[in-house]
């Protein structure tokens, strides 16, 4: 895989979405892949069900430069690892995930379980941690049925905290990680309200519940990810944007699939 030259090292953190639930973010220097899915759209197997995409990656896998590492936060639905997700694995030197998500994907993944870390070397020495933080894929009681699933909080010395939620449908769950971690400079939040027919309710924060989160943690900018791209997601950026205008939030940043912002 060709790889061009990375970004300077700097204390901004830099964003780019790629569609659905993945996005680079630039940390420290560091080029950090959120739940690679990067298949054509159309019907996609997940276990013993089918999912539809919609929408493809704004950016071909094949053009997303360097990944230091992938925060994996599961890797048994296709809408969070597709097939071409999985072939991009075999080229990335670390994949943080689940311990059993390891156990399954094998080569670089690592599992990680809950609040413990994983230091990772940003370029220029400064050493950046990575905390695997609780996430509830559905209502209480649906763990059996939608498996385990890990978010991630990143820290380092004197640099802004960043929150990826993964698939997580729970505001207990975000009130766990604000009481460790908050304020937030950055929450990378897991949205669209996705539904299937196996669980009575939402798999992942409606856009109320975001809103709600973002008061959780304090965040000082709030980015959705897993809002468009997929047919079970029954909510997008426009619900986003009407939650937070209603609750009188000024931090929300939504970007459109392969645009960037420097946080």
């Amino acid at each position: 895989m060709d790889i061009p030259n990375r970004s300077p090292a700097g204390d901004g953190i830099g964003m780019r979405l790629i569609g659905g639930p993945t996005a680079m973010i630039e940390y420290l220097g560091l080029r950090l892949l959120t739940d690679p899915a990067f298949d054509a759209p159309g019907p996609i197997a997940s276990g013993n069900r089918t999912l539809v995409k919609t929408a493809g990656p704004a950016v071909p896998v094949e053009e997303i430069g360097a990944v230091d590492a992938v925060l994996l936060s599961h890797d048994h639905h296709a809408d969070n690892l597709d097939r071409a997700g999985r072939a991009l694995l075999a080229h990335v030197p670390l994949t943080l995930t689940t311990p059993v998500g390891a156990e399954r994907l094998g080569g670089t993944a690592s599992g990680m379980p809950v609040w413990q870390h994983a230091d990772l070397d940003a370029p220029g020495g400064r050493g950046v941690r990575v905390t695997a933080v609780p996430a509830q894929h559905g209502p209480d009681g649906t763990d059996h049925i939608t498996g385990p699933v890990t978010g991630f909080v990143l820290t380092a010395d004197d640099a802004p905290t960043v929150y990826v939620s993964g698939d997580n449908a729970s505001l207990d769950v975000v009130k766990q990680v604000a009481d460790r971690f908050a304020p937030v400079d950055v929450a990378v939040l897991f949205a669209g309200a996705a539904r299937t027919p196996l669980v009575d309710g939402y798999l992942t924060l409606t856009a109320e519940q975001a809103a709600e989160a973002a008061r959780l943690l304090r965040a000082r900018t709030v980015v959705p990810v897993h809002a468009e791209g997929w047919q079970h997601f029954t909510e997008g950026p426009d619900d986003l944007r009407a939650a937070f205008a209603r609750q009188g939030l000024d931090t929300l940043l939504v970007l459109a699939p392969g645009e960037s912002a420097t946080l």
